[in-house]
C-alpha cells in the first residue's frame, strides 16, 4: 500500500547542527568500534565478548535512535463533522471508585455528543451505583477471559458506534478531546487510530521530577512521548498506548477486536492493524491526565508488564519479518521491542568494574592512550547526541538513574520471550508496603554493595600485588565504580524518599481566589493552592485565632462560577521570620453539604492542564546547542523562578464592577505581573484594585495587555499581562524594606 507524502511542511528535521553532530558521532563509533575489536583479551574471552557486545548493542540502539527521532512529525486537528457515532469505553477492575469517579466525571462533560460506558470487569455493586449515579452506561461481565481486551470486545457487542475512544479507568479527558481527534477520521478513511499522549496530573509520582519553586518538571516518559511518537508517526508506525486514544470500529472488526493473545493488547493491536495497511495518527498535544505510579513498586510492575507484552507481540508476530508491514515500521517496532534488551547491556556495565577490581581480569588488553584518544570523544559524543536529539526532553543524566532504576526489571521482562502465556496484572494506583518497595530495590543495593566492597578491596589489591592491575586500569574502573555507587546511591534515596508519601489525594497547585468567613464572624479575602476535592491550603493576612479545630465557610471562584464550601482547619502554617511570627497558611479539610458540590470542584480539577499554564511549566530543558546559541545572541541561561499567586478584587475601567481574580507577584525583579479574572479582558484598558497577601494588603493600578484565554474543564480563564504597575501597600504584620520591586510584595 502506498505511504501518505511526508513533505518538508508537515514535519520538523534536525538542525543543521544537529546533523553535523550525528555524523560526527557515527564516524568517531566506527572509528572506536572496529578499533575495540581487536583489543579483545584472548585469557577472559567470555568477559571481554560481554562487554564488547554491550557496546555495541548501544551503538545499534543509537542508531535506531537517530532513524526514529531525524523526523518529528507536525499535525493540526482537522475539522470534525456532525453525527459521528462515538462510544467513550472506561474499563475497570479494581481501581477505587473515587478514582473511577474523576474520570467517569469528565468523560461524561466532553462536547462532542458521545455515549459513556463504565465497563467493570469487577462486577462491583459500587460500581453499578456509581455510574447510574452520574448517568453513564454500566456494563459487566461474567468472567475476566482476556482482562482488559476481553473486556473492551465484549462491550463492542453492545454498541453499534463507529468510533471507539478508550481511557483508562484513571485517565480524566479535556472536553475537547474528541473535537481534536475525530476529524482525522473524516479526513483520510484508513486512519485506523488516532493516539494522543499519555499525560500525568500527579507531578509527585516516581516518574516526576520537578523542584520546588522551579518551572522545570521532567517526567520518565517525557521523551517517549514529545519526541520518539511523532518521529513514529512520520513513518506511519506510531502505536496505540491502550488508553487515550481513538479506534475507528471497523478496523477493530477487521482484526476480530483488540488483541487477546498477549498482555499488552495495545501494542498487539496496533500491529495487527499496521499489518492490514492502516495508517496511524499521533496528535502530540495532551488531552487526558491520569495517575502515574506513586512509587518504584507500581512503576516496575507497570514496566515489566509492557516489556513482556512486547516480548510476546515479538514472538507471535516476527516484527523484522512481519509481512504487511513496510520496511521503516519493522524498525520502529523493532527498536520500542528491544528496548528491554537495554537492561542486560546496563547489568554488564554495572558489574564489570567490580569483576575488574577484585579478580584483575581485564576485558581489553590495550588501555593506553590509544584507547583514551578513541573512547573519550566516543562517549562524550554519545551523551551529547542524546540531549539533541531528545530537543531538552531527553535528559541524559536523570535517564541514566531511571536506567539504573528499572534495568534490572527490562532484563527479567526480556524472558517472557519464550514463555507462552503471562497472567495480565492491572497497574497498582496507590502506595505499597516497605518490604516490597525494599524488595524492588534489591538490585540497585547489590549494585552498591557490589561497587563499594570492589572499591577498597581493588585499590588495596592494586597495593598489594605487584600485577594485579595497570595502573591505568586500576584509576578507570575505580572511577568507574565511583560512579556507578553514586547512580545506585541517587537511586536508593529517590525511591525511599518518593516511598513516603501518604496523601490518598493528590493537591492540585493551582491558585484561586476565595472568600472566606471564620465561625467568629470574620470575613476575608483569601488564596487558595494546594488543592484537592479533600482539602486545601488557605494563605492571606489570616487572623491567629484560626487554630486546628475551627470552621470556615465561603466562596471558591471557578470559571464556572462561584463553589460554596465549608472547611475545618486541620493545620496552622506558622511562619519562621525571625521579625515576629503570623500565620502564614492554614491547612483545610472540605466537608461537602452534598456530592454534587465536591463533583463541581473534581470536573475542575481533573482533566486539565491548568497546574501547566498557569506556573509556566515545561518538561523541555536547554540542550547543549540550545544553551550555546543562547550565549552567543548574549540571551540569559537562568531558568525563572515560579511566580507568585495572590488574590485580588478588580474593576475594569472606572465604572467596572469588582470582580474576584488573581494577580502574579514575580520573584525575579524584572518579571511580568500577569492578572487572571473570569471574564475576558480587553486590552489596553486601566484596572485597579486590591491584592493580599500573607502579610499585607495593598491597592493597584495597571493596564492589560494581550489576553488570552486558558481552557479548563467547565470554561476559560483569562489570562493578561499587565504594565505601568502601580502599588501602594498597607502593612499589616511586620514591617519590612520599603517596597521597591514587585519582589518585595511576594510575601
Amino acid at each position: 500500500m502506498n505511504q501518505p507524502q511526508v513533505t518538508r511542511r508537515d514535519y520538523e528535521e534536525l538542525s543543521p547542527a544537529r546533523k553535523l553532530l550525528v555524523f560526527a558521532f557515527i564516524g568517531v563509533a566506527v572509528w572506536y568500534l572496529s578499533w575495540r575489536a581487536g583489543t579483545l583479551n584472548p585469557d577472559a574471552l567470555t568477559f571481554s565478548l560481554l562487554l564488547y557486545g554491550a557496546e555495541l548493542f548501544g551503538f545499534t540502539a543509537t542508531l535506531l535512535h537517530i532513524f526514529m527521532t531525524w523526523r518529528l512529525k507536525c499535525r493540526v486537528s482537522p475539522p470534525v463533522p456532525e453525527g459521528l457515532k462515538v462510544a467513550v469505553f472506561i474499563p475497570t477492575y479494581n481501581e477505587s471508585v473515587d478514582l473511577v469517579r474523576n474520570t467517569l466525571i469528565a468523560a461524561l462533560h466532553m462536547d462532542y455528543p458521545h455515549e459513556t460506558w463504565l465497563l467493570d470487569d469487577g462486577n462491583r455493586p459500587a460500581m453499578r451505583a456509581l455510574a447510574a449515579e452520574l448517568g453513564a452506561r454500566y456494563l459487566a461481565r461474567g468472567d475476566n477471559l482476556h482482562a482488559k481486551a476481553g473486556n473492551l470486545n465484549h462491550a463492542l457487542g453492545h454498541t453499534d458506534a463507529e468510533f471507539i475512544a478508550v481511557f483508562d479507568a484513571d485517565h480524566a479527558p479535556q472536553r475537547h478531546f474528541l473535537e481534536r481527534t475525530l476529524g482525522y477520521f473524516s479526513a483520510d478513511e484508513k486512519v485506523a487510530f488516532v493516539q494522543t499522549p499519555q499525560d500525568f496530573f500527579n507531578l509527585d509520582s516516581y516518574q516526576h521530577r520537578w523542584l520546588p519553586g522551579r518551572r522545570s518538571v521532567w517526567t520518565e516518559q517525557s521523551l517517549f512521548f514529545r519526541v520518539i511518537q511523532r518521529g513514529k508517526d512520520t513513518w506511519n508506525a506510531a502505536f496505540f498506548c491502550g488508553s487515550c486514544a481513538v479506534v475507528r470500529r471497523e478496523a477493530l472488526d477487521r482484526i476480530g477486536g483488540f488483541a487477546t493473545e498477549t498482555v499488552t493488547e495495545d501494542l498487539h493491536t496496533s500491529i495487527r492493524l499496521h499489518k492490514l495497511g492502516y495508517r496511524s495518527v499521533y496528535h502530540p498535544e495532551s488531552l487526558a491526565f491520569g495517575v502515574a505510579p506513586s512509587n518504584v513498586v507500581p512503576f516496575l510492575k507497570q514496566r515489566i508488564r509492557w516489556g513482556q507484552g512486547a516480548m510476546q507481540v515479538w514472538r507471535q508476530e516476527g516484527v523484522l519479518t512481519a509481512r504487511g508491514l513496510t520496511l521503516a515500521q519493522r524498525l520502529n517496532y523493532f527498536a520500542s521491542m528491544s528496548t528491554y534488551f537495554d537492561g542486560w547491556q546496563k547489568a554488564i556495565f554495572y558489574l564489570a568494574p567490580a569483576v575488574v577490581l577484585l579478580t584483575g581480569v581485564m576485558p581489553i588488553n590495550a588501555l593506553g592512550m590509544e584507547f583514551f584518544v578513541r573512547f573519550i570523544p566516543y562517549y562524550l559524543l554519545s551523551f551529547w547526541l542524546f540531549e539533541e536529539l531528545g530537543r531538552g526532553y531527553g535528559r541524559t543524566v536523570l535517564i541514566e538513574q531511571y536506567n539504573m532504576g528499572r534495568f534490572a526489571a527490562f532484563a527479567w521482562a526480556t524472558l517472557a520471550l519464550f514463555k507462552r502465556h503471562l497472567r495480565f496484572s492491572v497497574t497498582p494506583k496507590g502506595l505499597s508496603r516497605a518490604r516490597e518497595t525494599y524488595h524492588f530495590l534489591t538490585p540497585q543495593i547489590l549494585i552498591l554493595a557490589l561497587n563499594g566492597i570492589a572499591l577498597p578491596l581493588g585499590l588495596a589489591l592494586f597495593m598489594v600485588l605487584d600485577n594485579h592491575l595497570p595502573l591505568e586500569a586500576a584509576v578507570v574502573n575505580l572511577i568507574w565504580a565511583s560512579l556507578n555507587m553514586a547512580l545506585a546511591l541517587s537511586v536508593v534515596l529517590f525511591t525511599l524518599n518518593r516511598a513516603d508519601q501518604r496523601r490518598n489525594e493528590y493537591r492540585f497547585p493551582i491558585p484561586l481566589p476565595a472568600r472566606i468567613s471564620t465561625d467568629s464572624g470574620e470575613e476575608l479575602l483569601a488564596t487558595v493552592d494546594d488543592i484537592s476535592s479533600a482539602g486545601c491550603r488557605l494563605y492571606g493576612p489570616l487572623p491567629e485565632s484560626l487554630e486546628p479545630g475551627r470552621w470556615i465557610s465561603g466562596e471558591i471562584a471557578l470559571p464556572s462560577g462561584r463553589q460554596s464550601f465549608r472547611a475545618r482547619v486541620a493545620s496552622r502554617i506558622a511562619s519562621e521570620s525571625p521579625e515576629g511570627g503570623y500565620t502564614k497558611a492554614i491547612g483545610c479539610e472540605f466537608h461537602w453539604s452534598s456530592s454534587q458540590e465536591r463533583d463541581a470542584l473534581k470536573l475542575f480539577l481533573y482533566g486539565s492542564d491548568l497546574q501547566w499554564q498557569l506556573h509556566s511549566l515545561s518538561e523541555q530543558s536547554r540542550t547543549p546547542l540550545d544553551r550555546l546559541h543562547r550565549l552567543i545572541h548574549g540571551q540569559s541561561l537562568r531558568e525563572p523562578a515560579l511566580d507568585h499567586w495572590s488574590a485580588v478584587t478588580f474593576r475594569v475601567g472606572e465604572d467596572g464592577q469588582s470582580e474576584l481574580g488573581l494577580i502574579s507577584l514575580p520573584l525575579d525583579e524584572d518579571g511580568p505581573h500577569r492578572i487572571i479574572g473570569f471574564h475576558p479582558l480587553p486590552e489596553g484598558v486601566s484596572i485597579q484594585g486590591q491584592l493580599v497577601t500573607r502579610t499585607r494588603q495593598a491597592d493597584f493600578r495597571a493596564v492589560t495587555g494581550l489576553m488570552r484565554s486558558l481552557e479548563s474543564p467547565v470554561a476559560p480563564l483569562y489570562l493578561a499581562p499587565v504594565n505601568d504597575f502601580e502599588i501602594h501597600e498597607t502593612w499589616l504584620h511586620t514591617e519590612p524594606a520599603p517596597v521597591a520591586s514587585a519582589v518585595s510584595v511576594a510575601a
